[in-house]
């Protein structure tokens, strides 16, 4: 027969293991989905945070005429492990009975696997020495980027033409004319961009050409047959009219391609696509809007690693000075000495939010008052960093890491 006492403990039974069940489901997946929630966006950051460091850290290289070495985070796998107990056991009653309680306990575990890959050999050529591509700068100057940051970093000189004539002017401070000549330039182009007249469109227009019917080739008429709306046919002259839609590369312009007459259109044309893909043509004409400082010529991009190499010289080796704009240019709002200043010394500066040891001193992305041109700046290194050619070959081996 059973006692009251025994029918209590049945009781403290069910009710315990109805809460360990209902316990289990809702605890485990809210405590599993809470975990992930964090564990990305605590990666996320860190990954970032590790990019930031890595790319001042190979500016602090170049500054040491050190090698440059990167290791990217390829993947991030974590395994979680969530552990719930649930029970019944006595309470210290003394002599007063015995009196059954319930216990609940929950425990986890998170076991991350960090994939490290080393940045060399063919990758390291693509992503580091290869120059950086009309596209992928259009790209950016297309989403409304400031041109003057963007092309201080990544641009290496314009070649000016004028006239069967070159001029060379280099974006190094070590070629003081020539650097004074591609500051005043870039400059004047972000005033363009500020008066929201800058354009980098592909070059396109439609050529329109007459064939007579009696030269038409068989390929010709094979063409006219496979696009007929683009043919048009004159049974009185008996000529093939034929429209053709010309699409060239980029072009850095303050004018809408409609504007410009046929020969002016086809002669850009010709002249851009005979560039190299890390050559953009630039073409600022007087005769339109915001046309003070006219400029034809043509800019050639840098490398990755001759961005980095750059900005190390100029901490201290091939400093930035000050250029005033050219006096066609309007008065501009920013016009910072250094494209990115970095800092070197014993600590790290107030309000740095990026900083590297390196060799007992400290470098860091020099914090500002009012205008953040150099986290801008820096936001933008990232950014190319990111954007540069991903590898065609196999990425080699990868250390794994198991924290």
């Amino acid at each position: 027969a059973s006692t009251p006492g025994m029918r209590q403990a049945h009781r403290f039974a069910r009710l315990a293991g109805l809460v360990a069940v209902l316990g289990s489901g809702a605890g485990c997946a809210t405590h599993s989905t809470l975990s992930l929630d964090r564990a990305v966006v605590a990666y996320d950051r860190s990954v970032v945070d590790l990019v930031s460091k890595l790319l001042l850290l190979n500016i602090a290289r170049s500054y040491r005429d050190e090698p440059m070495h990167f290791t990217t985070v390829s993947s991030i796998a974590a395994t979680y492990d969530v552990q719930f107990t649930a029970g019944v056991g006595p309470a210290l009653t003394g002599d007063m009975g015995y009196l059954p309680m319930p216990f609940v306990g929950v425990s986890s575990a998170e076991n991350p696997t960090l994939s490290l890959t080393p940045m060399q050999g063919e990758e390291f050529t693509q992503r580091l020495l290869t120059p950086f591509e009309e596209r992928k700068l259009t790209m950016l100057l297309r989403q409304g980027y400031d041109v003057d940051a963007l092309l201080r970093l990544a641009g290496a000189q314009i070649l000016l033409r004028d006239k069967g004539q070159e001029q060379v002017c280099t974006n190094s401070p070590a070629d003081r004319a020539g650097y004074t000549a591609f500051r005043r330039m870039v400059a004047h182009l972000s005033s363009v961009q500020d008066r929201h007249a800058l354009r980098a469109e592909p070059l396109q227009f439609t050529f329109e050409r007459q064939v007579p019917s009696s030269e038409a080739s068989p390929d010709d008429l094979r063409r006219f047959q496979e696009d007929p709306a683009s043919v048009r046919y004159d049974e009185q002259s008996k000529t093939y009219h034929v429209s053709t839609h010309v699409v060239g590369r980029v072009i850095i312009t303050n004018y809408e391609f409609s504007t410009l007459p046929l020969a002016d259109l086809t002669a850009l044309y010709q002249e851009a696509n005979q560039l190299p893909s890390n050559d953009v043509l630039i073409d600022i004409r007087a005769a339109h809007s915001v046309g003070e400082y006219p400029i034809h010529g043509v800019l050639r991009l840098r490398s990755f690693l001759n961005v980095l190499t750059f900005l190390g010289r100029g901490i201290s080796e091939e400093r930035e000075f000050h250029v005033a704009p050219d006096p066609r240019t309007p008065a501009l709002a920013e016009n910072p000495v250094h494209a990115l200043e970095i800092s070197v010394g014993k600590t790290t500066p107030k309000g740095a939010t990026v900083s590297v040891d390196l060799g007992g001193r400290t470098f860091a992305v020099r914090p500002e008052q009012g205008y953040q041109w150099n986290k801008k700046a820096f936001s933008i290194l990232c950014q190319l960093f990111q954007m540069s050619v991903a590898p065609t070959t196999p990425p080699p081996p990868l250390i794994t890491i198991a924290k």
